[in-house]
């Protein structure tokens, strides 16, 4: 019998229904436009996009002009790569300039999708940024869709790391943007750190599509981007604690895999302590909880952390003798990053590798702050429904499932569960060689290089695969039907078969180790009888095309023909080729996802199994758990457990059930649930933090545009007069209740004033507004004489610097500080006190304190700006040569160029204003006799 919600839901539609169906007039709008748009020279097509700007600078909205724009965009691409955008391409681009996310399976042409809205944006004029997760897809799509793009009149760019500042600022100028989400977080970060506005790269933050936008907007959003400087050395520390780390025991330590978290115990502590004073580390009588050991707590913590949490080749490998995270939900190595606190020098000291320095913050952002910057947001992705509550409330997007161009014909199994993970791999052994024997392409998932790499060397090893025959052969015998008996001794029969002609079974493996080859191996996974072995497949960005992928063949044919290439008939030759191979495959039962474990989350599970069945081809996924899987061990049910040890199951033997799904998907479910709490807990506390970013770099960003920022430094001037005034002569006190020492004291030490303060105190009548008043005129005189020794321009660019360095030197350090009160606010619970209200009081104040205190060191420090004499630079350039900091010019000789003649300027040759002068002097040409030129 239906529930009330399927009723509901069969009589009105879903909510996702509802939004299909609202837009499929506007599809029509766009179908009907086409063959106008067709009629249109190629010319014709790009003079639309000045008649569109003109429009919207007349008034016309871009709902309005969206049917033509998006017309002129189908066409543009028809013509540029021979692709005629689908309805469903044009709902997804619909949805992406309406600011949702559009749900789109694999192999439904995201990228092409992304055109459409990028387009219709960019004729504003304020730039849109199009969001990738890796430099290889960043500049893949922008190179594709710049045909597209160019061929409408606007401009590509492409941002990745270590461009040169000037093709960046290009990039960042252009019309769409191409760029990896994090180059465009740090890049914010460093115009928030430049001096100059010429430096600063970013100029808008308007329209951002984020691709893949699951991958980035929630699981790289668990750490935030972070510019740092190194901080002091404490190498030895690292490995003095990493050596005591092995010698403890399970009582000395608590371990909840489930938070990822380690604590000592009391015992351990105990331990810790007494070694640490065998050592010398620590002296006799000392404790761990004494306020002096906070740094030496910290180290064991996180040596605690790096042993028992981190695990080689699962998270994070050594490469090159260094240690290289791996993100868990790509399986790639994320070269650059660090984990920070001191935990990744603690996983250095555990492999033994040269510890890098610590670092201090100089900034930090996180993705959910910085893309909630942009004035529309939108992304795409073919999981997204799994994660909808986390969208909305964090960043406000809607999940729009947008339906696939054609039914998918993909047969998703149940789950295969079996008790141990050697009869596991056994049967996934069995359904690779199998698969492989009849030409179907099989994609196997794994959930580390470790188990990547041990798959693998299975497939090589002959005894292994002749065990699982003979396992076949033994469970043949116990099958009551004489038709399933024969058809599994068919099964090892083959198995036997294959072995004795190939011995292995030939497969490529995709992880961290083979990230290079990552477009080429997975071009290559849909070819008959190919069988890959990757670690994660999120956010990959290559197609796996059944048969094989076109346009790497094609661009390895062209190489291989040279210049006597002939592209037509290399072309018809690959496209003949891929269709009998493709047909092939097709036969075999198109692409078998194979999955070796559950991960946490269910939206990695359903990347992989959307690998297969694009575009309504068939195919297949299955997942082979056991109940030696990490997510079965930490968060599975025991009475799972107790089902299969009841059902008395043989070696070798599965439960397959829709019910074990619905289990595991509540365990991930719970699991998701548990993450994105931590999410938000971590994103409320960072909310503190942003909207104080948010105020000091719009502060310096007026301070960088600005070009007379007197006034800004006179306000800051009478404050600190104000306050110092009010601190020395309190409010209704008497004048012998004055503290004039202190006042004297201050205005010289803050304004650089001497000026006769005890004389002005003892005069009859005067209060504090008249003393408050002397003071303005006073430390205006000043600053005026010191305007008219250096000059207004001088001045201006000193006031300038000044702020800017100040700001930056207090925001670092207010960075530092809140990082230290993040770490213990959590204590405050104990006192029946919320951490986040204390948080956010105390970081105000701090905030505060940093605003008075900036507001002092500025006074203090142009109150004491001064011309340095010819001899003190003279002997500041020494001291700078002495250290190196310089290079020592060279010592002067009385060899003069030949035929120099002092009078005669035709006889000193051509030399630039850099270069030795030919007097023999020693000194640069422009110093020396080029002055007088």
């Amino acid at each position: 019998m239906l529930g009330m919600n399927a009723i509901a839901k069969k009589v009105f539609g879903t909510p996702n229904d509802r939004k299909i169906k609202a837009v499929r007039p506007l599809v029509q709008k766009i179908n009907d436009l086409e063959s106008s748009f067709e009629a249109l020279s190629d010319d014709e097509i790009k003079a639309k996009t000045d008649e569109f700007k003109k429009r919207i600078a007349d008034g016309e909205t871009l709902d309005t002009i969206l049917p033509e724009v998006f017309a002129n965009t189908r066409e543009a691409a028809k013509r540029t790569l021979g692709l005629r955008a689908f309805d469903t391409q044009l709902m997804g681009g619909i949805f992406l300039h309406q600011g949702n996310i559009s749900e789109m399976k694999t192999g439904e042409g995201k990228t092409l999708v992304a055109a459409f809205p990028a387009y219709l944006n960019a004729l504003t004029g304020r730039g849109v940024h199009v969001v990738t997760v890796n430099d290889y897809l960043a500049r893949r799509d922008a190179e594709t869709m710049s045909q597209v793009y160019g061929f409408l009149g606007l401009k590509t760019g492409v941002i990745v790391p270590d461009m040169d500042p000037v093709e960046k600022m290009e990039s960042y100028q252009a019309d769409v943007a191409y760029a990896t989400n994090n180059e465009l977080g740090f890049d914010y970060l460093r115009d928030n750190m430049q001096s100059e506005m010429s430096q600063v790269l970013q100029r808008d933050h308007y329209f951002a599509i984020v691709d893949e936008v699951d991958s980035i907007l929630i699981d790289e959003a668990r750490t935030p981007l972070i510019i740092s400087g190194p901080a002091e050395d404490r190498s030895e520390l690292y490995v003095t604690i990493d050596k005591l780390i092995p010698e403890l025991t399970a009582e000395h330590y608590t371990l909840d895999e489930k938070a990822r978290s380690s604590n000592l115990t009391e015992e351990g502590n105990e331990f810790i302590e007494k070694r640490l004073i065998e050592m010398g580390i620590m002296e006799e009588g000392a404790s761990l909880y004494d306020p002096e050991s906070t740094t030496l707590v910290h180290h064991i913590n996180q040596g605690l952390r790096a042993h028992v949490l981190f695990t080689r080749e699962k998270d994070y490998i050594v490469r090159d003798g260094q240690v290289v995270l791996i993100d868990e939900f790509t399986g790639r190595m994320m070269a650059g990053r660090r984990l920070s606190e001191g935990l990744h020098q603690a996983i250095e000291a555990k492999e033994n590798v040269d510890i890098q320095p610590e670092n201090v913050t100089l900034a930090s952002v996180t993705f959910q702050n910085y893309f909630r910057l942009y004035d529309k947001l939108s992304g795409m992705t073919g999981t997204a429904q799994t994660e909808a509550e986390e969208f909305a409330e964090i960043y406000g997007l809607g999940v729009v499932e947008v339906p696939t161009n054609r039914p998918i014909a993909r047969v998703d199994e149940h789950d295969a569960i079996y008790r141990t993970a050697e009869e596991k791999y056994k049967a996934v052994a069995e359904e690779i060689v199998l698969s492989h024997i009849k030409g179907q392409p099989v994609l196997v998932g794994t959930t580390s290089i470790e188990k990547s790499e041990m798959l693998s060397e299975l497939l090589k090893n002959k005894e292994f695969l002749y065990d699982i025959a003979s396992g076949i052969r033994k469970r043949a015998e116990s099958y009551k039907k004489e038709a399933d008996k024969k058809e599994e001794l068919q099964k090892s029969q083959e198995i036997e078969a294959f072995i004795r002609s190939k011995e292995t079974v030939p497969h490529n493996v995709l992880n961290a180790r083979f990230h290079e080859q990552e477009a080429g191996i997975i071009g290559d996974a849909g070819r008959f009888g190919a069988v890959t072995i990757a670690t994660n497949m999120a956010g990959r960005g290559t197609d796996i095309q059944l048969g094989g992928n076109f346009e790497m063949l094609f661009d390895a044919a062209l190489k291989e023909a040279g210049d006597d290439a002939d592209p037509v008939a290399i072309r018809s030759e690959i496209e003949a080729q891929l269709a009998n191979a493709r047909t092939k495959v097709l036969e075999a039962g198109g692409l078998f996802v194979l999955a070796t474990e559950r991960h946490e989350s269910r939206r990695i599970d359903n990347q992989l199994r959307g690998r297969s069945g694009r575009q309504g081809d068939p195919g297949r996924s299955s997942f082979f758990l056991s109940l030696e899987d990490d997510l079965m061990r930490i968060f599975g049910s025991e009475r799972l457990e107790k089902v299969l040890s009841t059902l008395g199951m043989e070696e070798g033997e599965s439960i397959v059930h829709p019910w074990v799904n619905k289990s595991l998907e509540r365990a991930q479910a719970k699991v998701e649930g548990r993450n994105f709490d931590i999410r938000k807990q971590l994103l409320k506390y960072d909310d503190v933090m942003n909207d104080q970013r948010k105020a000091v770099f719009e502060q310096r960003r007026e301070i960088m545009e600005g070009d007379d920022l007197s006034d800004v430094t006179k306000d800051m001037r009478d404050q600190v007069i104000d306050d110092i005034v009010d601190q020395a002569i309190p409010a209704k006190s008497y004048a012998e209740q004055w503290n004039i020492d202190e006042l004297l004291e201050a205005t010289q030490q803050q304004l650089g004033l001497d000026v006769p303060v005890k004389a002005w105190a003892e005069e009859e009548g005067i209060d504090d507004e008249d003393i408050r008043e002397r003071l303005y005129e006073a430390a205006d005189k000043f600053m005026a004489e010191k305007e008219e020794q250096f000059g207004p321009e001088n001045m201006r660019n000193i006031e300038k610097q000044l702020l800017l360095q100040t700001i930056d030197t207090k925001w670092r350090e207010h960075l530092v500080t809140l990082e230290h009160l993040r770490s213990v606010v959590g204590f405050r619970g104990y006192a029946q006190r919320d951490p986040l209200n204390e948080y956010k009081t105390e970081g105000f104040e701090l905030f505060e304190r940093l605003l008075d205190s900036l507001r002092t060191d500025v006074t203090s420090q142009l109150s004491r700006v001064r011309l340095i004499t010819e001899e003190e630079q003279q002997a500041m350039m020494a001291q700078m040569q002495a250290s190196g900091e310089i290079p020592t010019p060279p010592a002067p000789t009385e060899d003069a160029v030949d035929g120099f003649d002092e009078n005669d300027p035709t006889t000193w040759g051509n030399p630039s204003r850099n270069d030795l002068c030919p007097c023999g002097s020693g000194k640069k040409f422009k110093h020396c006799h080029g002055k007088l030129t």
